[in-house]
C-alpha cells in the first residue's frame, strides 16, 4: 500500500512557543525549521511512502521542504475556511491546524492514489522505518487509525479511513478525541516516532534518541540544549 503524508508547519516566527528558550532566541525559528526538514527527509526515506505534501504559509518552509523533494500546498487563510475562526490563519490554533489538513488532505487526494496520513513537523529524531513500521499496523485499521505520542494523551500519527476522508482532531486531548470519533488507537515499540518536541526537555529526549542531520547541524553549531 502506498501512502500520501501530510505535514503541517506553521510560520516560523510563530511556531514552537513552549520550545523557546531550548536555544538562543535568534535560533529558535531556524531549529523549528531544522525540525520540519528532518521529520520531512525521514517520511520521504520510509518505504511505502509516495508522497510527502508539507500544508505552510511560510515561504522559507517552503523553499527548505521543496528542496529535500516534498510538494508544498498554501494554508488556507481564514477566510477560505468557514467556520474556522480566528485561530485558522497560519495554523495559529488547533483549528487553523485541522483546517490545514484537511485542505491538503483534498489536494493530496486528487493527486496519489493510495491511504492518507497526517504527520506533526516535530519528530527530529524520525526514523523512516519505524514510520512505516507504524502505517504497516494501522493499514488494517479500515476506519482509521492513530498513534498517541508518548505521553499518551497527544497524536503523533492520523490515518485516514480507507477510501475516506482525512477528519484530523488536533489540539489538547488529540487522542483521546480521534479515540471518541472511532479511530482505531495503535501503540508500538517506535520511539523516535512516539517523541514529538514540544519542549526544551522533549528536544533533550529526541538529542538522547538521534536527530536528524539538520537538527544535529544546528544544536552542534555552539548551541546548548
Amino acid at each position: 500500500m502506498e501512502w500520501s503524508v501530510l505535514v503541517p508547519v506553521k510560520r516560523l516566527a510563530a511556531a514552537k512557543t513552549r520550545l523557546r528558550g531550548a536555544v538562543g532566541a535568534e535560533r529558535h525559528e531556524p531549529l523549528v525549521l531544522a525540525m520540519a526538514q528532518d521529520t520531512v527527509a525521514a517520511a520521504l526515506a520510509a518505504p511505502g511512502i509516495a508522497d510527502v505534501l508539507v500544508v505552510t504559509a511560510d515561504p522559507l518552509v517552503s523553499a527548505a521542504v521543496t528542496a529535500l523533494g516534498a510538494r508544498t500546498v498554501a494554508e488556507p487563510g481564514p477566510e477560505s475556511v468557514p467556520g474556522a475562526g480566528s485561530g485558522a490563519g497560519s495554523g495559529a490554533g488547533s483549528g487553523g491546524l485541522n483546517a490545514a489538513l484537511r485542505h491538503a488532505a483534498a489536494t493530496a487526494s486528487t493527486a496519489v492514489v493510495g491511504r492518507i496520513a497526517a504527520l506533526p513537523a516535530d519528530l527530529p529524531a524520525l526514523r523512516g522505518d519505524e514510520l512505516s513500521a507504524a502505517l504497516s499496523a494501522l493499514a488494517t485499521a479500515a476506519g482509521g487509525g492513530y498513534v498517541p505520542d508518548a505521553s499518551g494523551t497527544g497524536t503523533v500519527l492520523l490515518v485516514a479511513a480507507a477510501g475516506g476522508r482525512l477528519v484530523p482532531r488536533f489540539g489538547p486531548g488529540s487522542a483521546a478525541a480521534h479515540g471518541h470519533a472511532g479511530a482505531r488507537r495503535v501503540e508500538g515499540d517506535w520511539p523516535s516516532l512516539r517523541h514529538d518536541v514540544d519542549t526544551p526537555a522533549d528536544l533533550a529526549i529526541a538529542v538522547a534518541l538521534g536527530v536528524g542531520p539538520h537538527t544535529r547541524a544546528l544544536l552542534r553549531a555552539g548551541i546548548a540544549v
